[in-house]
């Protein structure tokens, strides 16, 4: 067996600031577990980074914030990059794994009020509130609940998009409890949205680590961050999303609870205009967790959710 090379490990990352702090997260944590070895960051800007005045949406999702971070792992410029989960597309390219998942902050989304609705809850706010947000899953769910209020598209990092709400362009934010946190923003949370008005992300509050499917140096220090329950809610939820073929152009959410040794995953599927709304549960071993979120998306198509994805996917095709 070939000793691990003594050059650091190097450490793929985006360059926003959520992804550093993310990133040198993993990087304290690898160190701490493997001292005889030195881990470095590389940071770049994909594609997702310098497309800002765009709704994701309209643009596409496959590897938009993580292809230059993966063929800089082909060419063996890195040796792994951290995502946020939510953001690694379901399908990864050939020659690479996600080789571990860590353990998930909330994964809830927050309402964060403006300066004037203090003291209010997503249920008190008046009709004609403008609320941003970038994201057709929270936007569906929300049209779905709270048809009276006002929805404007937001883009911008998180210290951007908080500008723009305290400067009074929006009454409102809907964001991930995690980024916020992860941030020093918690205190800027208003409410936790319950799974009753919003189910989240995919993999959402959680990070993933992706690296060569062949580096068993790699794969071995990283899997020393796997956190087992994390890891079996996340896989159910790719699963569902991977059978559904979903992505940013698709309201699609999910919940995961493991209780009693059950692993149960609620799923969603929804119209743009949150119209209509398919939404079941199924529960299953952990250990089985990709075989539960396939079967849970089949169920959702039996049920509707395949004829509102064949109009999504034919009406929002990205611009080029």
């Amino acid at each position: 067996m070939i000793a691990p090379s003594s050059r650091p490990v190097r450490i793929g990352s985006r360059k926003s600031q959520l992804a550093l702090v993310q990133t040198e997260w993993v990087q304290a944590q690898l160190q701490a577990r493997h001292g005889d070895r030195a881990f470095e960051v590389v940071t770049m800007t994909t594609q997702g980074d310098n497309i800002l005045d765009v709704a994701l949406a309209k643009i596409g999702d496959k590897g938009l914030f993580t292809k230059e971070l993966e063929l800089s792992m082909l060419r063996g410029e890195t040796d792994l990059a951290v995502h946020s989960l939510k953001d690694l597309p379901t399908k990864l390219p050939e020659g690479l794994v996600l080789g571990a998942i860590t353990e998930r902050e909330e994964p809830a989304d927050a309402l964060v009020l403006g300066s004037k609705w203090t003291g209010h809850t997503i249920d008190t706010l008046p009709e004609g509130t403008v609320i941003g947000t970038s994201s057709l899953r929270r936007l569906a769910q929300l049209r779905h609940s709270y048809p009276h209020l006002t929805f404007k598209d937001v883009r911008g990092n998180l210290n951007t998009r908080l500008a723009k709400l305290d400067a009074g362009e929006y009454d409102a934010l809907i964001l991930a409890v995690a980024g916020l946190r992860r941030l020093g923003f918690g205190d800027r949370i208003s409410q936790v949205l319950p799974a009753t008005v919003s189910l989240y992300a995919v993999g959402q509050g959680a990070l993933g680590i992706e690296c060569r499917a062949d580096d068993t140096d790699i794969l071995a220090l990283v899997k020393t961050l796997e956190h087992p329950e994390t890891a079996a809610r996340c896989l159910a939820e790719r699963a569902f999303l991977r059978q559904l073929e979903g992505g940013c152009q698709v309201p699609i959410g999910v919940h995961t609870v493991i209780e009693n040794g059950q692993l149960t995953l609620t799923g969603l599927v929804a119209s743009l205009d949150g119209q209509r709304l398919v939404k079941d549960s199924l529960t299953g071993e952990p250990a089985k967790a990709e075989e539960v979120g396939t079967r849970l998306a089949l169920k959702l198509c039996e049920q509707g959710a395949s004829e509102i994805l064949e109009e999504i996917f034919a009406s929002a095709r990205p611009e080029r």
